[in-house]
């Protein structure tokens, strides 16, 4: 049988096109309706959905009645992210990641005495299953580990005799469970793929006396050397992410898929395929890809007429990938400034500073310089733009030595905090199936026997 485009055989591409042609709805018809697509206002903000106590996103504030932007905030249960984070630098600890987790799980800051517990309680827990490595994580690895690490959860409920209980404290047991001992999934699910196509497999376990960034970074290179800036970075970055707000798409695919009473792993799964999308977990990606573009087709990445003009040609869809986008500039809520990408710039500096990356840095600071006022200068609504956390992320992975194939799961490594804490919120204050309503367009039809179409 011949197969065209994608191994696509001619007669699927042809049901295909029969398919897109019923599925077509007229773009008009959802103004006409007022549909609130990707349930947003036609501002872009976001439809009241649902309550929480575990973050707030805030980019606007009101003067003399009006509501006008203003910079970004992040807030992790009332606490701004940026004081957390300077906490997390005055007492030079590597263990932010850990404090933040504590946190957003049980709602207040801990003492010592509670955090050095919390630590001991995740150290005891990072241990996988006997033969775990042995009969999941090695047997068929797969090319992206976003659907590897999707695949070890799943299976983890095989080996979990009260997987199906969703009382708060039987959740509260797997959300810790599945914070630590993420990494290890991970990491292993790398190592894996890589010694299937020839690499040399080297597992190291967990370390205890080592913080969560800390161990991945030991867990991931051969020689187990990393520098203090390297996990001080690295734990910063999670901490950026682990939460934000309820309506991101896969906390609220979490909350949507808790609401139907399913277990703890289906839960984390789902989120975890939410967060693989490109337009969500994957965007750092597409900004280091972008970058690799500007550095290969820009000759001199200090002339600032050389860099606007190749920024022009991305937003005319004439290179790069030609969607005409600058990715890591524009977010769905910030529009003056992220704070997550103010506090993580500071530690980007200091890492290229130390690690020779000087020049790209450079060209990064060039077109956050740019980007923005080409971009404003298109729209329609004026509404601003700037850097976002995907902008310097990647650059931060990127310069740490991570792998591409790592960037995504980084994030969903911290990001699983805040899923578990929104669960457990979920299962506490919720008890309605959360479905939302979509108009029918299709015209009722008599049926017709098939002996007459």
């Amino acid at each position: 049988m011949n197969k065209g485009l994608f191994g696509l055989t001619p007669r699927i591409e042809e049901l295909s096109k029969i398919s897109q042609k019923h599925n077509a709805i007229d773009k008009e018809l959802y103004v006409k309706y007022d549909v609130k697509q990707g349930l947003r206002d036609a501002n872009g903000a976001g439809v009241l959905t649902g309550l929480t106590n575990i973050s707030d996103v805030n980019a606007k504030k009101i003067v003399d009645g009006q509501s006008v932007p203003c910079a970004g905030s992040l807030y992790y249960r009332g606490y701004n992210i940026k004081d957390l984070v300077h906490g997390f630098e005055d007492l030079e600890a590597f263990g932010g990641f850990e404090e933040a987790a504590y946190l957003l799980l049980f709602g207040e800051l801990p003492t010592q005495e509670k955090l050095n517990d919390f630590r001991d309680l995740l150290v005891s827990c990072r241990r996988l299953p006997p033969n775990f490595v042995r009969d999941i994580i090695m047997k068929a690895p797969s090319r992206d580990m976003m659907n590897s690490l999707s695949r070890s959860i799943l299976s983890l409920y095989t080996y979990d005799p009260y997987a199906d209980d969703t009382s708060l404290s039987n959740v509260m047991r797997q959300s810790i469970n599945l914070i630590a001992q993420f990494p290890m999934l991970m990491v292993y699910g790398y190592h894996a793929y890589n010694y299937h196509h020839g690499q040399d497999l080297y597992i190291y376990a967990p370390k205890p006396e080592l913080s969560t960034a800390e161990n991945i970074l030991m867990m991931l290179r051969e020689d187990r050397q990393f520098s203090p800036l390297e996990a001080k970075v690295l734990d910063m970055a999670m901490v950026l992410h682990m939460d934000h707000g309820g309506g991101n798409n896969s906390t609220f695919t979490t909350h949507v898929v808790t609401s139907s009473g399913t277990d703890t792993y289906s839960t984390i799964a789902a989120a975890l395929a939410s967060l693989k999308g490109p337009k969500h977990g994957g965007a750092n990606i597409k900004v280091i890809q972008m970058f690799d573009a500007i550095k290969a087709e820009v000759a001199d990445w200090e002339d600032v007429d050389e860099v606007t003009a190749y920024l022009e040609a991305i937003l005319n869809k004439e290179v790069f990938d030609k969607k005409g986008l600058i990715y890591g500039i524009g977010h769905a809520v910030y529009t003056v400034s992220d704070p997550r990408a103010e506090v993580l710039e500071g530690y980007v500096q200091k890492l290229a500073a130390a690690k020779g990356y000087d020049k790209e840095y450079g060209l990064y600071k060039k077109v956050v310089e740019i980007a923005p006022r080409l971009i404003d200068a298109r729209q329609r609504n004026k509404k601003g733009v700037n850097a976002n956390v995907d902008f310097y992320s990647g650059l931060v992975y990127h310069m740490l030595g991570l792998p591409a194939s790592l960037y995504t799961p980084i994030f969903a490594t911290a990001r699983i905090v805040g899923w578990c804490a929104h669960r457990l919120e979920e299962l506490q204050n919720v008890n309605r199936i959360i479905r939302p309503a979509y108009m029918p367009l299709c015209p009722h039809k008599e049926y017709i026997p098939i002996d007459k179409r």
